[in-house]
């Protein structure tokens, strides 16, 4: 398996590359301000081909290179229904515009092919098997995605792209759209009953895993988890 970080211009983003090897299709996770021609390089060096995006929530600094990343080769970007309406005004939750968010020097624009995600869908992308988590609370429509982690460069069973979700040593905030009962229940229902060695992948900062978020992170401390779930 490859994975490969792309770090955005702006806000600390990560966006993610993920195949099952060089020279076959790839995937795109969260592609954000400025990364589309880094992405050119990733793809060339590695001889990948991209068969879709994938986005963890709206948020402009985890969209703002769907389109073109899209368009330049026709594929679609994957957003969960209930922050489709972000991909038109990615800023709203910012309480500004783009244009004043970057002074007018940037331009955004929609993808023109979107589907939607469903919470507990497997989707079979670029020939890897991804389940999608439906993860309210950063946003209404985040998701976190999850797959088989073998092959990777990483001793676990299992990847988890968090998206705003998870960080390591913190959470998503929710005053920017979200909802912090939500947050709560996802981080009950969703993120707990994940194994200890599941590696996750954050939107922004450091990799981590759920054993030392379990362990370390003060918004894990106290909530009651779920009994842990598989792939």
């Amino acid at each position: 398996m490859l994975v490969t970080a792309v770090p955005a211009d702006a806000f600390g983003t990560n966006c993610y590359v993920v195949a099952t090897g060089p020279g076959e299709q790839c995937v795109v996770v969260d592609p954000g301000i400025g990364v589309a021609d880094r992405l050119e390089e990733v793809f060339a060096e590695h001889r990948l081909h991209p068969a879709a995006v994938l986005l963890t929530h709206g948020h402009v600094d985890h969209t703002f290179s769907v389109a073109p990343v899209c368009g330049a080769r026709g594929i679609p970007a994957y957003i969960h229904p209930a922050d489709a309406d972000l991909l038109a005004d990615p800023a709203r939750p910012f309480g500004t515009t783009l244009d004043a968010l970057f002074g007018g020097r940037l331009r955004y624009t929609e993808p023109d092919d979107v589907a939607e995600l469903t919470d507990g869908e497997a989707l079979v992308l670029a020939g890897l098997e991804i389940t999608v988590d439906h993860a309210p609370g950063h946003t209404g429509g985040s998701v976190m995605f999850r797959l088989p982690a073998a092959g990777s460069p990483w001793e676990a069973e299992q990847l988890c792209l968090s998206g705003d979700v998870l960080f390591a040593g913190s959470i998503g905030r929710t005053d920017l759209g979200g909802d912090d009962a939500a947050m709560q229940a996802t981080l009950r229902d969703k993120v707990l009953p994940l194994a200890d060695d599941t590696v996750v992948l954050p939107g922004h900062g450091p990799e981590t895993t759920i054993g030392r978020e379990r362990a370390a992170n003060p918004f894990l401390r106290g909530l009651q988890s779920a009994p842990h779930r598989g792939l």
